[in-house]
């Protein structure tokens, strides 16, 4: 079996932080231009199109009356890296810089479990029935961690008919899911050493993302709120196995439905082998529901798309809390 290039996450990366230390001498002034000219090419969408955008601000910014910014709110001219990854910093940055200078901003950085007393920008929130989680407003965040972008060129196919799972034990439910199937013959599945002072038995080597996408079943396991791999998982040749998701980014988890984007675990993981083998028996199933979870995301490869949205549910929050 040939062997998946591994440099691409490398040069995403590199990319990424070159580029927004590139666009950090620009004016303010310009990108205020920028946004009046971005915004009014929603018009100029086709009405598909311009409803599935404003389906999607909706969808991440479920506030839906006037309120006051939180009390800790900072002007977006106050803005800086300090004390801040630069990851999140860029990313918010890019966005927030379209807005008057004097316009404040609520946000929490990292990830987010709990929803927040006050209307807030997050990365990540709780998924809940109907719009009890409206205070976490999502916006694309840590873009450089969780939107790496992985070419699979090996066919469903192709690929080991296996089960492979590698991620940091951060977490009792990683740990258990990783002691259950360490052992299993249809499963490539541990834990990487995160802090443990001594090496336990669910600890494997590190694993690369095309190393992982030579297999044809790939797990996702929420960590601290949601997996990180879900996103590449999704956009590749490999089925992706996982259980109810509990949080959901920018990605939209909420929408997903089992069997249809992803084959569902119980929660304890424990048919995760029957799963392997239905599957591994139906491979054309598996490739009509690979199919439908590369079209989810495909959604949200359209850079200009991105941005319109990013903005509309930013101007959302603003007009919302009286600020324009």
């Amino acid at each position: 079996m040939a062997k998946q290039n591994a440099r691409p996450n490398r040069l995403h990366k590199a990319g990424f932080y070159a580029a927004n230390a590139l666009s950090g001498v620009l004016p303010w002034a310009w990108w205020s231009q920028q946004r009046d000219r971005l915004m009014s090419e929603l018009e100029s969408l086709t009405p598909s199109t311009r409803a599935d955008i404003m389906a999607r601000v909706r969808y991440y910014n479920r506030l839906h009356h006037t309120f006051a910014p939180a009390p800790d709110a900072e002007p977006i001219r106050s803005f800086s890296p300090r004390n801040k990854s630069s990851a999140y910093y860029f990313d918010l940055r890019n966005v927030i810089r379209y807005f008057p200078r004097d316009a404040r901003v609520a946000y929490q950085l990292g990830d987010v479990t709990r929803i927040p007393e006050h209307p807030r920008f997050v990365k990540s929130r709780p998924i809940t029935a109907g719009d009890t989680n409206a205070h976490s407003v999502l916006l694309k965040l840590n873009t450089v961690r969780h939107y790496v972008k992985v070419e699979d060129k090996l066919a469903f196919e192709d690929k080991h008919p296996t089960a492979v799972w590698r991620g940091k034990s951060n977490h009792p439910e990683r740990i258990a899911f990783a002691r259950k199937w360490a052992d299993s013959q249809l499963c490539d599945i541990g834990c990487v050493r995160h802090k443990e002072p001594t090496v336990k038995a669910y600890h494997k080597p590190f694993m690369t993302i095309p190393e992982q996408l030579e297999h044809q079943f790939i797990v996702s396991v929420e960590g601290i709120d949601v997996a990180t791999n879900l996103k590449w998982i999704m956009a590749s040749n490999s089925l992706c196995l996982m259980r109810r998701p509990r949080f959901e980014t920018w990605f939209m988890e909420g929408t997903l439905q089992p069997d249809i984007h992803y084959v569902q675990l119980k929660d304890d993981f424990s048919d995760l082998e029957q799963k392997v083998t239905y599957y591994r028996k139906h491979p054309s199933e598996a490739k009509r529901i690979i199919t439908n979870a590369r079209q989810h995301a495909a959604r949200f490869s359209n850079h200009n798309h991105e941005r319109l949205i990013s903005l509309l549910v930013i101007d959302r929050y603003l007009r919302l809390s009286g600020q324009i």
